[in-house]
């Protein structure tokens, strides 16, 4: 080739400047929108699982909650509930408001499983097993649903005894949630603003009309000192 062709020179070839693709994840700037988009992610997770939590209660605003609780609680009732936590739970309309403040404190599994152990109590069928299995696999269980706060050993105890349940297989932690919630709920209840409001809700406006009426016919002073025991 060299005779033949004297004109060409064999000669190194010059490394012509090559271009390397690279890919999203190499690229600096998309690194760090990657790492932005993964803590966004993280925290669309989380919010999720807040608004799983507050989906389970049952989507209602404690504003409306409180008034639809209260509408037709007298103040004179709701001071009964004051005496004891046990007059509380015995008063229909005293469980329901202390379940809506529960609810507003995302804490009503405490309630809901005393219920569930209430119940338990007083079934006499066949169906004691099932029922038992459920209320341990709600409330009991380890990352269960709804699980409600006791120790270890209590947790064991149920464990087993639900193995052959008997109506009294969860009074050992229908207890500790029952002292939990005597102890930390129901004083918190009493300072709450749904409780304080209902013992201070005001008689309705028309009652100081349809007496001011009825003074109308007595002299001026009668008057004056009826309105004024009124106010």
């Amino acid at each position: 080739m060299v005779f033949l062709f004297p004109q060409l020179k064999i000669s190194a070839q010059k490394e012509e400047p090559s271009f390397k693709m690279l890919s999203p994840c190499d690229c600096p700037v998309i690194k760090k929108e990657n790492k932005t988009r993964v803590k966004e992610k993280e925290m669309k997770n989380r919010l999720s699982l807040l608004l799983t939590k507050s989906e389970s209660h049952e989507n209602v605003n404690p504003q409306s909650m409180k008034s639809l609780a209260t509408a037709s609680i007298s103040p004179e009732e709701a001071l009964k509930w004051s005496d004891s936590f046990e007059k509380l739970l015995a008063n229909k309309d005293g469980l329901d408001t202390f379940t809506t403040f529960l609810k507003s404190q995302f804490s009503e599994e405490n309630i809901e499983f005393w219920l569930a152990c209430e119940d338990f109590k007083k079934n006499k069928s066949t169906k004691l097993a099932s029922q038992a299995k459920k209320i341990y696999s709600v409330y009991i269980e380890t990352a269960a649903p709804k699980e409600v706060n006791i120790d270890f050993s209590t947790r064991q105890i149920i464990k087993q005894n639900v193995r052959n349940p008997k109506q009294s297989c969860f009074d050992a932690a229908q207890s500790v949630i029952y002292s939990l919630m005597k102890k930390d709920c129901y004083p918190r209840f009493l300072n709450s603003d749904i409780y304080l409001n209902l013992i201070q809700k005001k008689p309705p406006s028309n009652m100081f009309r349809r007496r001011s009426r009825s003074c109308v016919f007595n002299d001026r002073t009668e008057a004056e000192t009826d309105f004024g025991i009124w106010l």
